[in-house]
């Protein structure tokens, strides 16, 4: 029989609400002053531009409308743990999106703020237990919004990546929810004890199969900062070069998580 899995913890929903939207205030503020110029650079992963990635980020919360179509599932199917792993969760609809949005706001800052306002008015209407037929499965609403978060920070990040000199601030609420979905998705990918994983100051947990500790520190720590924890879980920053450069310290023999990794893409 194959181990329990682990659950997700319970996340706020008002706090997630305003994590998600501080974000994305925190992504539109930074594109404020982009140039043309700047807007047709390259942005990764894949062959997007910083104005496509910006029509995407907007997108991840305007793609709620399209899901909140019809009467939605009759029941739950996923959970949120499954979330980050489920292969092209939502991209075609995200796209399809994010194509609608850019035709009808070409300015970023428009676009964005478009889609804050959609979502607002899309969560002052449904419930938290409203089904969605998401990619991965249908999931209550409530879940849904702790997935933008991670879609705002690593959108955000991307653009910092992008866009040489641009400073994009985190929001602390929406870094939050990011670190903690993606570190319990860790722990239910691999469930056991033997491996205590740091993120300070959101989340720690324990992964792997073997010998649990219970007193004392663990043989197996691994710790490492919000933002680096998110770019290893999304397949932007390797494993390897992660410990070779100090971002992440890992020490045991059940510390090497790059077979896990990375959980999303």
């Amino acid at each position: 029989m194959p181990p329990a899995r682990k659950r997700a913890r319970a996340h706020d929903p008002v706090r997630t609400r305003a994590a998600v939207l501080a974000q994305s205030a925190h992504l539109r503020a930074a594109v404020r002053t982009l140039t043309p110029e700047r807007l047709a650079l390259p942005a990764g992963p894949g062959d997007r531009t910083v104005g496509e990635l910006i029509a995407h980020a907007g997108a991840s919360l305007a793609v709620l409308g399209p899901l909140l179509e019809g009467p939605g599932p009759v029941r739950q199917d996923a959970r949120l743990l499954d979330w980050p792993s489920a292969p092209g969760a939502d991209a075609d609809a995200v796209d399809r999106t994010a194509r609608a949005l850019a035709a009808a706001h070409p300015v970023p800052e428009d676009l964005l703020t478009e889609a804050e306002r959609r979502f607002t008015a899309l969560l002052d209407a449904h419930p938290g237990g409203r089904l969605l037929p998401t990619g991965g499965g249908a999931l209550p609403l409530a879940d849904f919004v702790v997935t933008r978060a991670v879609e705002l920070v690593v959108h955000s990040d991307d653009l910092h990546t992008a866009v040489p000199g641009l400073a994009v601030r985190y929001d602390r609420g929406a870094m939050a929810a990011a670190t903690r979905l993606l570190a319990d998705a860790l722990a239910a990918r691999a469930p056991g004890g033997s491996t205590e994983v740091r993120i300070p100051p959101h989340a720690v947990v324990q992964c792997v199969e073997g010998p649990r500790h219970t007193r004392g520190t663990p043989p197996n720590v691994v710790e490492t900062d919000p933002l680096t924890w998110v770019r290893l879980a999304t397949g932007r920053l390797a494993w390897r070069d992660a410990v070779d450069d100090g971002r992440v310290r890992a020490s045991g023999e059940r510390a090497d998580l790059a077979p896990l990794l990375p959980l999303a893409g």
